[in-house]
């Protein structure tokens, strides 16, 4: 459950969109701790902080930071509205939790966006580019833009990782290369909200203007190890939903030559199950040429069982490469970075450019 600290903020570290990280000084220790403005306000070095540290102490990759419950002695003013009412919005997220922010949904009657979401039905062949890692998609961006600069692209966040969308660095660093970011679900902190993922593509292509849209989970996941403990495979479901929506799906393969657990090695045991098992509806999965013999074969090998369900697609990888060392965020998988692990991140750019094509058709 919880473990809770009481500290005092020495200094700040550094900052991004909606994100604050600090050095606090606690019982313990001095501690890395991350604050989110819109929810406890802006600590400043002096003030005093209840801290959740159990990510920490448990020693966490992505969430490994203590987080700023509360600035107990300054709190901050309350949003401008008088929250009565529900001109401001009324969806809640991260529901029943202490920290539960009440936003307003791009789909609401409140909602400047209202009148055309209630007329928006499909999303009009719109390619849509899944995947299950928030790690894939700033090469899934590169790989669109690697032929298509000019195109606009929307990402849609899941719940299946990082609830606020602050917390990544990544969307800090693509702010100006994406269309806008929609977060879903229990999910917030996007430039637009929705209750759900449908909502999410609906937005993306009639409010934000999207040619194409990425769908993956936030920062950190959840897994354990096992074939269907892993919040990913939701992934499977995004497929659908594209489907019924009248999207073209396009499911990014986790493919991997760096990762040391044998269930991951060629293709993840997670783009098996969620695109295997999940997905009703056909989708094109792009799969890298180029890629090093062995790993081709084990690939190759992986994807025969999924033939059948969807449409494989051989996509020249030239140009990929340079696109990639281009990205304007570091590009990091599980602490793997680029020539680390090159063959995922080129299979993400390697969708991102399947996508791109589709829009010539």
């Amino acid at each position: 459950m919880v473990r809770w600290r009481s500290g005092t903020v020495l200094s700040v570290r550094r900052s991004w969109r909606g994100a604050i990280e600090l050095d606090v000084e606690t019982g313990d220790g001095l501690l890395r701790a991350l604050a989110y403005p819109a929810l406890v306000g802006d600590p400043a070095p002096g003030d005093r902080v209840l801290l959740n540290v159990g990510a920490l102490v448990m020693g966490l990759g992505t969430g490994g930071y203590a987080l700023v419950v509360a600035l107990p002695d300054r709190l901050p003013p309350d949003p401008a509205d008088d929250g009565a009412t529900r001109d401001a919005g009324h969806l809640v997220k991260a529901r029943y939790t202490p920290l539960q922010p009440i936003l307003l949904g791009v789909d609401e009657e409140a909602s400047v966006f209202r009148e055309v979401m209630e007329t928006a039905e499909s999303l009009d062949g719109m390619p849509v580019v899944t995947a299950d890692l928030h790690s894939a998609l700033p090469a899934i961006l590169a790989g669109v833009h690697a032929d298509r600069p000019s195109a606009r692209v929307a990402y849609v966040m899941t719940d299946g990782g990082a609830l606020p969308a602050w917390f990544s660095r990544t969307l800090d660093g693509l702010a100006g290369r994406l269309a806008g970011t929609v977060t879903t679900g229990q999910a917030f902190g996007g430039d637009l909200e929705a209750s759900t993922v449908h909502v999410g593509l609906l937005a993306a292509r009639h409010v934000l203007g999207a040619d194409v849209t990425i769908v993956a989970q936030g920062p950190g996941n959840l897994g354990t190890g096992t074939t269907w403990g892993f919040s990913g495979v939701a992934l499977g479901e995004a497929v659908n939903a594209i489907g019924v929506l009248g999207g073209r799906p396009v499911g990014s393969l986790r493919i991997s030559d760096g990762d040391g657990r044998a269930r991951h090695r060629g293709v993840s045991h997670h783009s098996l199950t969620a695109y295997g098992k999940v997905a009703l509806t056909r989708a094109d999965l792009p799969v890298p040429e180029g890629l090093e013999a062995a790993l081709a074969a084990e690939v190759d090998a992986a994807l025969v069982p999924l033939a059948a369900r969807h449409h494989l697609v051989r996509v020249p990888v030239d140009g990929l490469d340079a696109a990639l060392r281009a990205s304007p965020v570091p590009l990091s998988t599980m602490g793997r970075k680029l020539d680390e692990d090159h063959g995922y991140f080129l299979a993400a750019a390697a969708a991102g450019r399947h996508a791109a094509a589709l829009l010539d058709r």
